[in-house]
Order: structure tokens, then sequence, then C-alpha cells
């Protein structure tokens, strides 16, 4: 709401108006959402053109520009609005550790950071782990983004077997070439193993500990090559195809939605679930990944 108010240039009330469809917004208004939020005027506009559409928002993550500031702070908020819809659904599947869960942990997510600069910039560019100072903007988004993701009523995570041990490979190889000294590595490490406890915690009590929502683990028996999530609501729904790291394409096209939600919720015939149910497994899991992150 906030965000539409301060987009548009409207009143409280002259944004509740169009969003109850009382009024219709003008096609400038159209034009200025969908710039903003970079989503498809046809699909906007539900029109029916038999391609299915795919966007992209780039960020700059170190130093992020005025408009990108305020397209993170519009999602913050749209993850806000979901805690009144208890029907909402999130679905992640992931081979590597989702950022909805590491959000509140600043040297795993540093390190995410460091990948992708490293992966994203030519050999000449490559900074050491040392050199990734994010800004207290970044931080505070960081912080906010970790508290609203914790309202969303349903969440759900399928997680590749080899997660852990993928990121200490990664951990291990920045390392060997000394991009990352021990000192930092162990760091890293203690704060891993602090994020094991508390995914144990929340696989035992299927829910966020601090917001009580409720969170369902599973664990693919299959390798996940690539990772991609959907977000369901009784209004609008979306899915992502995580690329590049630290990008997401996204769509949301009903039909391509309405795929992806089958194609995903099938990925749970080749899971275990670990939260709540399966207490053997769920132990054998953690036991295994804590023995991993020790090899650091």
């Amino acid at each position: 709401m906030r965000a539409l108010m301060d987009l548009l240039l409207l009143e409280r009330e002259a944004v509740y108006r169009r969003l109850r469809k009382e009024v219709p917004f003008t096609i400038h208004e159209v034009a200025t959402i969908a710039s903003a939020w970079s989503i498809s005027i046809d699909e906007l506009l539900s029109v029916n053109t038999g391609k299915i559409t795919f966007q992209m928002q780039c960020m700059s993550y170190i130093h992020p520009q005025k408009e990108e500031v305020n397209f993170l702070r519009f999602v913050i908020q749209s993850i806000q609005f979901l805690k009144d819809f208890p029907n909402t659904e999130f679905l992640d599947v992931c081979n590597k550790l989702p950022r909805q869960l590491i959000a509140g942990y600043e040297q795993i997510n540093k390190f995410y950071l460091f990948k992708w600069m490293y992966l994203n910039r030519s050999e000449a560019e490559s900074l050491p782990l040392s050199k990734i100072i994010l800004s207290k903007e970044k931080q505070k988004i960081t912080t906010e983004y970790n508290h609203a993701i914790k309202q969303v009523p349903n969440s759900n995570f399928i997680f590749d077997k080899r997660i852990f041990q993928n990121l200490v490979n990664d951990i291990q190889y920045f390392h060997s070439i000394y991009l990352i000294t021990k000192e930092e590595k162990e760091l890293i490490k203690k704060e891993i193993l602090v994020f094991l406890d508390y995914l144990l915690e929340v696989a035992n009590k299927g829910y966020y500990p601090e917001t009580k929502k409720k969170v369902n683990l599973y664990i693919s028996q299959l390798e996940i090559s690539t990772g991609y999530s959907y977000s369901s609501t009784p209004d609008i729904n979306m899915c992502f195809i995580h690329v590049f790291d630290k990008y997401e394409i996204y769509s949301s096209n009903s039909e391509m939605v309405t795929n992806f939600m089958n194609w995903m919720q099938l990925k749970k015939r080749a899971s275990i679930q670990i939260s709540e149910v399966d207490e053997k497994n769920r132990i054998e899991f953690f036991s295994k990944q804590k023995q991993i992150v020790e090899t650091l």
C-alpha cells in the first residue's frame, strides 16, 4: 500500500479505491507500475499473447542505488502483506542455502555475496573476502527481510542432500586460492554450525520459533541442478527460477505458475520430510551435516 502511494503520488484512500476496483488505474499509472517493478504490461492487463514472459531485476548488492533500494523495500512490504492471508504458501527447491533462511547470518551472507562477485567480475577485479564490505543500507534491508520472511504463514524448503557439502567445498576452494583466510574460514564455520542448530530447532518444531509460522523441511534424494520457487496467495501467484547466484527470473503468468506449482509439488515424491516427522532421518541428517562442516 505505502509503496503504491509513494510511486503514484496518491493518497491512501485513492489507492484503496483502485485496489478495490472501484476506480480503474489510468494508463499512465499502469505504465508507471510496470516500469518501476519490472512487470509485463501484457500480464497486468491480462492480455493473452500466447507467450510466457519472464523478467529479471538486476541489483547492485554492495552499493544499491535509490531505485534498487526502493524495489527491495517493495519486496519486503509485499512479504509483510502476506501474513494476513493464512492460505499463503511459499515453496523453494534449492541447491544452495536459501536466502530466506540465512538472511540473519552475516558471515554466510557475506560469503555468498563474495562468491557472486567472484563469478561476475574479471580476474583482475577479484577481491578477497576481507574486502567485501556491506553498506549499512544493505545490512538494514537484510535485517528487515529476515523479520518479514518469517511472517509468511506456510513455508516449504526442499534441500539438495549435498547442500552443505557443496558449501563446504566452495569455501575450501576459495581458501586454497588465498581469497579466504584461515581466520575467516573459522568464522564462517562457526556460523554455519549455529545455523544448523537453528535449522534443527525449526525441523523439530515445524515452525519458525520467533513467529510460530509453519515450516516444512524436505531432503531431496535426487540431485537438484537448478533452484526455483513459487509464492501462492489468494490474489497473486509468482514463480521464480534462481540464476547467477543472486538473481531470479520470474513470471506471474497463470499457466506457467500452475505448471511450476505442479512440478515442484512432485519434487516431494523423491524427498524425505525431516520436519516434525521421521525423527530418525532428521537426527541422521543433521549429525551428518555437522560432521561435514567440521571438516572445514
